[in-house]
């Protein structure tokens, strides 16, 4: 494990000594049981990356679109609504859940009434379903669904545009669809259910620090960096040596696998100042939770445009939130646990 946050960045940065290219084997742990196809353009260098990330980054980028941006802040101001009429919620799975899939729609250009199906995935795309199968596979029979559509009737949505997309002048294959396809679903689900419930649960547990991004909502965009660093959703992610490296005097032989501890670094003492501690002021931050370099997670701006909007709402709208319930979640690593968020958190809003 790499850890220290200027070792992580120049590590992510050097992709010809720490690979991409590995199919399966950049999350950790691997997914080859999970799913068929390499994801993209995550699971590729450059310069590949570069022109497999052109072809989709326009719709990532709707997040900074206007309209989009005003159709998201709706959305959770309509589901913020509902749950200030109600006498207690469940975060996790009544709330961040349906606001992530309801989100993703507009990001992808897709009628909101396909979140239904999205939500009945679960938290986690790939876990076991209920009945011993694999929710992975659940996933790859929709997403075939959907291209099928898109290649009869192709529209404007992010389905349609693989089906046209083109790739060194051809066509893109169905595997690198899906590839494209499987990224989007998996890589921002439970990511950014946990950002909405770790700030929720932070807000609950701070009221002093609702009542300070309501003096000045501009502190918003602080407070926001913040809650990704410190709560940063995902532990490491993998890179394959094509050779033998050292790293820090540790032999990696080829094919062998390192892990760039995103964590770690962004509790970094020599970078952050206390950085156990949350300050929602701090700046400069330079935290990593998106990653670093050429990799830089493309759904950065949807995760930024969800908590700002939602951490806006909130001081519009409450005046509190009563923790009734919190179950914490434990993420069991292969040597370690790591205590990351809540498996539940029940609350109770309290209207302004």
């Amino acid at each position: 494990m790499i850890l220290r946050h200027e070792d992580v960045r120049r590590a992510a940065k050097d992709w010809k000594t720490f690979s991409s290219d590995a199919p399966f084997r950049v999350p950790i742990p691997s997914e080859e049981d999970v799913r068929t196809m390499r994801q993209l353009p995550i699971e590729t260098n450059p310069p590949e990356h570069g022109e497999y990330r052109e072809i989709v980054e326009p719709f990532f980028l709707r997040a900074k679109d206007p309209v989009v941006m005003a159709r998201v802040e709706a959305l959770i101001g309509r589901l913020l609504c509902d749950a200030i009429s109600r006498d207690s919620i469940e975060i996790v799975r009544e709330f961040a859940l349906p606001l992530q899939s309801l989100a993703l729609t507009h990001l992808l250009n897709v009628p909101e009434a396909e979140a239904t199906t999205w939500i009945g995935w679960g938290i986690h795309v790939f876990r076991d379903g209920g009945d011993g199968t694999k929710k992975g596979a659940a996933l790859e029979k929709y997403l075939h669904a959907q291209f099928d559509r898109a290649a009869a009737n192709p529209g404007e949505d992010f389905f349609s545009a693989l089906t046209q997309a083109t790739f060194r002048g051809r066509p893109l294959t169905r595997a690198e669809m899906m590839g494209f396809a499987n990224l989007t679903f998996a890589g921002g689900r439970d990511t950014i259910i946990h950002s909405i419930s770790c700030a929720l649960g932070y807000l609950a547990a701070h009221p002093e620090a609702l009542a300070y991004l309501r003096e000045d909502p501009k502190r918003i965009t602080l407070a926001s960096e913040e809650f990704f660093r410190v709560f940063m959703p995902l532990t490491h992610i993998g890179r394959v040596c094509p050779v033998t490296t050292d790293v820090h005097g540790a032999t990696v032989p080829p094919g062998g696998r390192v892990s760039l501890c995103w964590a770690s670094a962004n509790q970094d003492e020599t970078v952050f100042d206390s950085p156990a501690e949350v300050r929602l002021d701090r700046k400069p931050n330079p935290h990593l939770s998106f990653g670093f370099g050429a990799h830089l997670c493309l759904g950065a701006p949807h995760a930024r445009l969800i908590l700002r909007t939602l951490l806006q709402k909130c001081t519009e709208r409450l005046a509190g939130i009563t923790v009734l319930a919190a179950q914490e979640r434990v993420e069991h690593e292969a040597r370690y646990d790591r205590a990351l968020g809540y498996d539940s958190l029940t609350v109770r809003f309290v209207r302004r």
